[in-house]
């Protein structure tokens, strides 16, 4: 049967005065799950063999960069993030590699002599506070701050790198001060800035509006320069917050999987994927997307809760009555994205997962004779009374063993 997907569904998401898509035309990712990502003070860190499987999940999903390391930490990060270039090396990974560095010599001469060893491109992501709060509490001088900028990235560039320079605390810096920082760093030859709200200060609004900023400030000295976005949760607006960057003139923007990070994290890079594919902004495949999530929950010891949108255990289940009902309804009409969309505003099929029907104390007997069917049972009415009774009982969904249990005493019988 032959869906009408716009007679079905009318989306008021596209109903509102923001840009219909990314300014630029195309927005990219970066993924700093093994970067700033490992600076939650909860997650473990990864063992090499895990931090490589990332990457390879990172190359599966489109990501185009990534953030392999701060090698100014010491020489334990310089041979791990040495092992990471080789990999997207040897294996041609379509992953353009970052790396980390205050605006000091110490930390991107390590970041140079891996780039020459390694015979790979990686970008030097200088960063450096900006907003007054910081600076005062440093006590920096900004004629210092602004000589710090402008060696940094004269040092990256004059060695053949690319440099991105990057602002902390960029969502509460003055303008003047913005201005100053941002146009040192592009005359010096950054090709990349990243305004970073650094503590999660922004609203969707503000991030449109340093982004448009700093644009306008980059854009009359080299039009060629790229605007990225590194944002934080501590206000639960990160994603929010990125598309908005994204429409107001960002070219990329920054997250980890799981939103591991500082404090509450970062954007969650898992749920910027399936949002900006469901805006239509990007088209690939996500099917390892689930996969990717619990190999970085598994690797960091980040507990991976089972409401979590997307990935979670419960993201396509259901045990209400009235939403398996149409469900089940939706089944009978033989439409794989009825049945996707009846109950759901993300399709399990593009993250290689199905709708599930469960059993519980607010479910029909429709759930009950579905999961009986599904799994080749018989659902004649007695079984299907008892285990609706059981249901009814209980103060959660019944488990799959649970349920087996009672078909074996009824005796149950296969279709």
């Amino acid at each position: 049967m032959a869906v009408d997907v716009d007679r079905l569904i009318y989306d008021w998401n596209t109903e509102v005065s923001l840009e219909p898509g990314p300014a630029r035309g195309r927005v990219e990712l970066n993924d700093e799950t093994l970067r700033d990502g490992l600076q939650s003070p909860s997650v473990h860190d990864p063992s090499l063999d895990q931090k490589l499987e990332m990457l390879h999940c990172m190359a599966r999903l489109g990501i185009e960069s990534a953030n392999i390391g701060l090698p100014g930490a010491g020489p334990h990060v310089v041979d791990t993030v040495r092992r990471l270039a080789c990999e997207i090396r040897d294996r041609k990974l379509k992953l353009v590699p970052n790396c980390a560095a205050r605006t000091l010599a110490r930390d991107i001469e390590p970041i140079l002599e891996i780039s020459q060893e390694v015979g790979l491109e990686i970008e030097v992501a200088c960063f450096l506070g900006s907003s007054a709060i910081r600076r005062f509490t440093e006590s920096w001088e900004m004629d210092r701050l602004l000589g710090l900028a402008e060696d940094a990235v004269a040092l990256a560039v004059g060695h053949g790198l690319p440099c991105m320079f990057v602002t902390e605390d960029t969502t509460r810096a003055a303008p003047d001060d913005l201005r100053r920082l941002y146009e040192v760093a592009v005359r010096a030859g950054a090709k990349r800035v990243c305004v970073a709200d650094t503590v999660g200060h922004a609203t969707p609004r503000g991030a449109a509006e340093v982004v448009r900023f700093i644009r306008s400030v980059v854009d009359p000295i080299d039009d060629s320069v790229q605007v990225d976005w590194h944002g934080h949760r501590d206000r639960g607006l990160a994603v929010e917050n990125a598309i908005a960057a994204a429409q107001a003139g960002a070219d990329r923007l920054h997250g980890t999987a799981l939103g591991v990070g500082e404090r509450v994290g970062n954007t969650p890079i898992d749920l910027l994927l399936v949002n900006l594919k469901l805006m239509g902004w990007i088209e690939r495949d996500l099917t390892s997307l689930p996969g990717y999530c619990r190999l970085v929950a598994e690797a960091t010891g980040t507990p991976l809760p089972e409401n979590y949108p997307v990935v979670g255990r419960d993201a396509f289940r259901t045990a209400t009555g009235v939403h398996a009902a149409a469900v089940i309804k939706a089944q009978a009409k033989g439409d794989a994205w009825l049945v996707d969309c009846v109950y759901s505003g993300v399709p399990a099929s593009w993250v290689g997962r199905c709708q599930e029907i469960e059993i519980g104390p607010m479910s029909g007997q429709s759930n009950v004779t579905y999961w009986l069917e599904k799994r080749g049972f018989d659902p004649v009415p007695q079984l299907v009374e008892v285990i609706f009774r059981r249901a009814k009982q209980a103060d959660c969904v019944l488990e799959e063993d649970e349920i087996l249990a009672i078909c074996d005493e009824c005796g149950a019988t296969k279709a």
